[in-house]
């Protein structure tokens, strides 16, 4: 039994700040440790539950954030950017099992701590077929089409009650209750390693493979802050204008859908101005 474990840093244990987890700040070099601390137990609860494999898929900023030495020797890490699927790369090669959303958060324009989709800002929201979609509900249909349960979802407590959406059946481990978009109600590190670890534990008994679902096609479309971002975003074939600020586009499956709004997203925050946005 193999599981892999999507791992974002914004919603780590201890994490409500922008520079604990902007990569090279001193506030995100401690972060790190947290971050680590969580996905670590995550794996160590699978392996608790009776899973052969661990795959850790690095999913926040530079993607290279955990701290490998500080992982059980069991696991294997996939870290570095570039990758097909991004937050779920790996997901497609047919022997994954399970996949856990580790460290997640909430979606664009909503309540929740350090809530975004992909970018930190300038997308306002992101729907998916009508839906309002955080990155977990965009990530939970590229398993669907490949037949893997989300099994787990860690972050804060609106981040579990954004899961209960798009997986219902997964467990839920809110290491932090929101009070703004800033600031949160945190738990310790051992003891929110300890709850991460008996979810994982209890987890392995959702995992198993089922039949792929085709459930598109897939409208996606984004709001930005800015006029002109949507303008850069039409840059990519198939992308259009959709209202004031907004574009959307539509793939015949998530596995395109997601591809293409890893493209606009690219596009748009090379056109984000540093004062002006």
């Amino acid at each position: 039994m193999k599981i892999l474990v999507s791992a974002d840093m914004e919603g780590a244990t201890g994490v409500t700040w922008p520079a604990d987890v902007l990569p090279g700040t001193s506030q995100w070099e401690r972060c790190r440790s947290l971050f680590t601390s969580d996905v670590n137990a995550a794996a160590l609860g699978f392996f608790d539950g009776g899973a052969d494999e661990v795959l850790i898929n690095e999913a926040h900023w530079t993607m290279r954030n955990l701290l490998l030495e500080h992982m059980d020797e069991r696991v294997q890490m996939l870290t570095g950017k570039h990758k097909s699927l991004s937050m779920v790369e790996g997901i497609q090669h047919g022997d994954v099992d399970a996949v856990a959303f580790v460290g997640y958060h909430t979606g664009a324009g909503t309540e929740g701590v350090l809530a975004h989709t992909y970018l930190a800002n300038s997308i306002t929201g992101v729907w998916l077929n009508g839906v309002r979609a955080s990155e977990g509900l965009l990530n939970a249909h590229v398993a669907a089409e490949y037949g893997v349960p989300v099994v787990l979802v860690t972050g804060d407590d609106l981040t579990c009650v954004d899961a209960e959406g798009y997986a219902p059946d997964a467990r839920k481990v809110a290491v932090k209750d929101y009070v703004s978009r800033y600031a949160a109600v945190c738990r310790t590190p051992a003891r929110t390693a300890a709850d991460i670890r008996a979810a994982a534990a209890g987890a392995v008994s959702l995992a198993g493979r089922y039949t792929p679902v085709e459930g598109g096609p897939f409208t996606v479309e984004l709001e930005f802050d800015a006029e002109h971002l949507a303008a850069a975003a039409t840059v990519v074939p198939g992308v259009a204008p959709s209202g004031e600020r907004r574009v959307s586009y539509t793939s015949a499956t998530m596995y395109e859908g997601i591809r293409t709004f890893k493209a606009v997203t690219t596009i748009v925050s090379s056109a984000v101005e540093e004062q002006y946005g």
